[in-house]
């Protein structure tokens, strides 16, 4: 009688290290699938750097030249009506109450 408990602790002994040994060896998996496709994206990366660098560059535009600067500056577009006239507005359209 003894015996049973020791027998039913090995069973479950048993089992625990047989699933830990699958929970590792899909953990292991996990991580070889993992790297591969880093190293799969690096590498395409690496590729599409190269080819950028290789390909030529557009003409950059050129500014004017210092000398001729533009006299013209651009203004903010004021807004049309008063803040007074809004705020009338608004009370008037039952914002105020």
């Amino acid at each position: 009688m003894a015996d049973e408990p020791n027998k039913l602790r090995a069973e479950i002994r048993a089992r625990q290290a047989e699933d830990g040994k699958k929970a590792m060896a899909e953990y292991e998996a996990s991580a070889a699938a993992t790297r591969a496709k880093t190293e799969k994206l690096k590498a395409l990366r690496l590729a599409k750097e190269a080819a950028e660098a290789a390909a030529p560059k557009p003409p950059a535009k050129s500014k004017a030249k210092a000398g001729a600067k533009s006299t013209t500056k651009k203004k903010k577009a004021a807004p049309e009506g008063k803040l007074s006239d809004w705020l009338e507005d608004q009370t008037n359209s039952g914002r105020g109450t």
